[in-house]
């Protein structure tokens, strides 16, 4: 046999193979950006050459107004329109480091135990092979780029109003490998990813600098494939922003997604409206859960929204499942503004329902010992429409 067949040269093809299949998209991308596309539509030197599968994806979501004008400009693209505000981008996910641990990843970006090599090993001739893949995996798998947090755009219409005319994007958290229910959705605009890119620069210049967005248009706003390719560049954006670990945990990025329904659903409750206000702070529950920020103060503020809101529905079995939710988060903290009012509509929530409150009642005891009068405490409901939202 030649020197390429045997076991060096068997694996090293393998493996380059299975890097060849992951950077696939990498290298579309290098191709576009030297394409003459570009001279004619800037955004194309940033993007994959992906538009018409985008485009046939998002064919039956795409809605545009019955006069639309190439010529009339978006209303945040009224000031500077024509600015570059891009760098080319890098690989999704460059940046995030080998926080997998001592997992390996299969061709779909899934971790797999690197144990599931082993069974090959059990066949004769076949064991230096498998210790060479798995040797050449692990000094490998800091350039992959496992992405457990996919950004979709669905939908995408063009809206127009008394002053304005711009592009609604709606765009689905799918978390990779896991089949979600109902989908954590946010619905946004050119101008409200400009701000979100624009605050970042500001924080993270050095993450940044290899952080591709889509550049301002003075015309052609509202075509098919200028929508397309934005729509393919905001995903790209996102997941680029979602694979640098010190930019995903910043307000700025987290707030992008979630602060928006929880300014909604907090006026829908305090004009009485629950039901509607119910469905938007479910909305932000399941976008914290998806960005994994479900210890935080915002995700305790929408406990208290949905267990208000089921309270208020008479859905007392859901209003006591948040509750008691919230609690456990609570439970190695002594003092908390939500602590005490969370205790309060556990108690009577249980006692409704018919569960166990001896331990929220153990526990306001405590309160009752170390504080003020629980009755000068606001009650869940006036906690909820007195925090400020900004």
């Amino acid at each position: 046999l030649p020197p390429s067949a045997g076991p060096d040269g068997m694996a090293a093809r393998i493996l380059h193979r299975l890097r060849h299949a992951l950077a696939g998209e990498g290298d579309r991308e290098e191709r576009v950006r030297g394409g003459s596309e570009a001279e004619d539509f800037p955004e194309s030197s940033e993007l994959e050459d992906d538009t018409e599968g985008l485009s046939t994806r998002l064919s039956g979501t795409l809605s545009f107004t019955s006069h639309d004008e190439e010529e009339e400009e978006e209303e945040e693209e009224e000031d500077g329109a024509g600015e570059e505000l891009g760098e080319p981008p890098q690989p999704p996910g460059a940046a995030a480091g080998a926080e997998d641990g001592g997992r390996c990843w299969g061709l779909g970006l899934t971790p797999l135990p690197c144990a599931e090599w082993s069974p090959a090993a059990e066949r004769p001739g076949s064991s230096l092979l498998t210790r060479q893949l798995q040797e050449l995996w692990r000094k490998s798998r800091g350039s992959l780029a496992p992405q457990r947090l996919i950004f979709e755009v669905t939908s995408a219409s063009v809206v127009s109003d008394r002053s304005s005319k711009y592009v609604l994007y709606t765009i689905y958290l799918i978390r990779s490998g896991r089949f979600d229910k109902a989908p954590a959705a946010i619905a946004r605009r050119y101008s409200d990813f400009e701000r979100l890119n624009r605050r970042l620069r500001c924080r993270f210049g050095c993450d940044m600098a290899d952080v591709a967005f889509p550049r301002k248009r003075l015309r052609r706003n509202f075509t098919a494939e200028t929508i397309a390719k934005r729509s393919r560049a905001f995903e790209q954006f996102l997941s680029h922003l979602h694979s640098i670990a010190e930019i995903r945990r910043s307000p700025e990025f987290l707030e992008f997604f979630f602060l928006q329904d929880l300014q909604a659903a907090q006026r829908l409750t305090c004009t009485g409206m629950y039901r509607e206000a119910l469905a938007t702070w479910a909305n932000a529950y399941r976008l914290q859960d998806r960005l994994g920020v479900c210890s935080s103060g915002r995700f305790l503020l929408t406990l208290a929204g949905l267990a208000v809101c089921h309270q208020e529905l008479d859905e007392l079995g859901e209003a006591h499942g948040c509750c008691e939710q919230a609690l456990q988060l609570l439970e190695a903290q002594g003092s908390h503004p939500l602590l005490g009012p969370f205790l309060q509509a556990h108690v009577h929530l249980a006692w409704k329902v018919g569960k166990d409150k001896r331990h929220s009642e153990a526990r306001l005891q405590d309160l009752r010992e170390a504080g003020p009068p629980l009755h000068q405490q606001p009650t869940l409901k006036e906690c909820l429409i007195k925090e400020p939202l900004e």
